[in-house]
């Protein structure tokens, strides 16, 4: 039987040889041009290169999910290629100057004196700052020029509930928005003591509750220059102090023009208070003040 097979198998034509891939037949072809060079002696060996050092012509790129390292051409080499594309093209070829060299080694007289030294072509800085210098922002003007944009909740007329100060937990109507974003405010004072004083926006809880105060004359100088404080006279010191009886401390009080104005525009106010239609519970509504209690919670809560 063994026979039997040896005999089909040597029955089969042996000079028959398989299909090659171009690709394979190039690279044999390169080996066997290679191998009649090295048995010759004219092979020539390339010198290898430092794949870390700056002059390989080597560069190490991510490609297809992996990392490779990919032939990259030299200068001469990348020279060369315009200078054939520009004669191509029957255009001149535009070279760009080379930079010049930062350090340039000069050779030393003497025998004790290291023969070379470097030199700076560009002399370096002979200060530094110690801190970095600030950035320049855009400027964005000064802080009156500044625009203004409030709540849509609050109107001249709108009764507010004030948060913070003094007044906090009172309601107050507001009477108009000032030029600093500062809203007027007034209680008004027979009712909850709360003078025609400024208020931020930040500080108050608008309601749903308006009244129509279109008919109201607010005085022109009621501005933010109205409500500047004048500055009062500090304590003189025991050297100073000519006279033998103590001196209370000097308090603010009121001028009698911001007196008569405030009157003026609750008078006003008042007026429109009771030609309301719910009179008797609007007053009681500005003259209480708000709280919350048990089980109460200001976000669910509808002013």
């Amino acid at each position: 039987m063994v026979k039997a097979k040896n005999a089909v198998v040597k029955s089969e034509p042996t000079d028959a040889k398989k299909k090659l891939r171009p690709s394979k037949v190039k690279s044999l072809a390169k080996y066997e041009t290679k191998k009649k060079a090295r048995a010759a002696g004219t092979l020539k060996k390339k010198p290898k290169q430092n794949l870390m050092s700056g002059t390989a012509t080597w560069k190490v790129v991510y490609k297809s999910a992996t990392w490779r390292f990919v032939h990259k051409p030299t200068e001469a080499k990348l020279l060369a290629k315009a200078k054939a594309k520009a004669i191509a093209d029957g255009k001149p070829l535009v070279e760009t100057p080379k930079k010049k060299k930062s350090i340039i080694v000069k050779p030393i007289k003497g025998e004790k004196n290291g023969e070379t030294r470097e030199v700076h072509t560009v002399k370096r800085k002979a200060y530094y700052p110690t801190m970095k210098k600030p950035k320049k922002h855009r400027s964005r003007g000064l802080f009156k020029d500044h625009k203004r944009n409030t709540r849509s909740t609050l109107t001249p007329g709108t009764i507010v509930i004030l948060l913070t100060g003094v007044h906090k937990g009172k309601r107050a109507v507001l009477l108009k928005t000032l030029d600093t974003g500062l809203l007027l405010i007034t209680g008004p004072f027979i009712l909850n003591a709360i003078p025609m004083r400024r208020v931020h926006q930040g500080h108050v809880i608008a309601t749903k509750t308006k009244l129509d105060i279109s008919s109201v004359k607010i005085p022109e100088e009621v501005d933010d220059k109205y409500f500047k404080r004048t500055l009062l006279k500090k304590k003189p010191k025991k050297n100073e102090s000519k006279t033998l009886f103590v001196q209370k401390p000097k308090t603010y009080r009121p001028t009698e023009k911001r007196k008569s104005d405030q009157k003026l525009v609750d008078g006003q106010i008042l007026d429109i208070l009771k030609k309301h239609q719910d009179k008797k519970s609007i007053f009681l509504y500005l003259s209480s003040m708000f709280g919350l209690r048990n089980n109460q919670y200001p976000h669910r809560m509808q002013f």
